[in-house]
């Protein structure tokens, strides 16, 4: 997983993340930073997870935020 897809709009993309994962925590998102792996981690932890469910739900949200903000890389 590319940690630099979600990491160019972070300050932006932090309230969508916790809308969507209400058990990530401010201070998980500071350490995040924008690291899609370490936001996997952090799923598998909060929600107890498999790590590919974890990564297939940050990938599906990477996808989904392709479609909102289509210059966004």
């Amino acid at each position: 997983m590319n940690k630099d897809i979600i990491s160019g709009k972070w300050t932006q993309l932090k309230g969508k993340v916790q809308a969507k994962w209400g058990d990530i925590t401010d201070d998980d998102m500071k350490v995040a930073e924008g690291n899609a792996e370490y936001l996997a981690g952090r799923l598998q932890e909060r929600y107890g997870w498999a790590k590919d469910r974890a990564e297939t739900e940050v990938r599906d949200f990477q996808k989904a935020l392709h479609k909102e903000y289509p210059d966004y890389h």
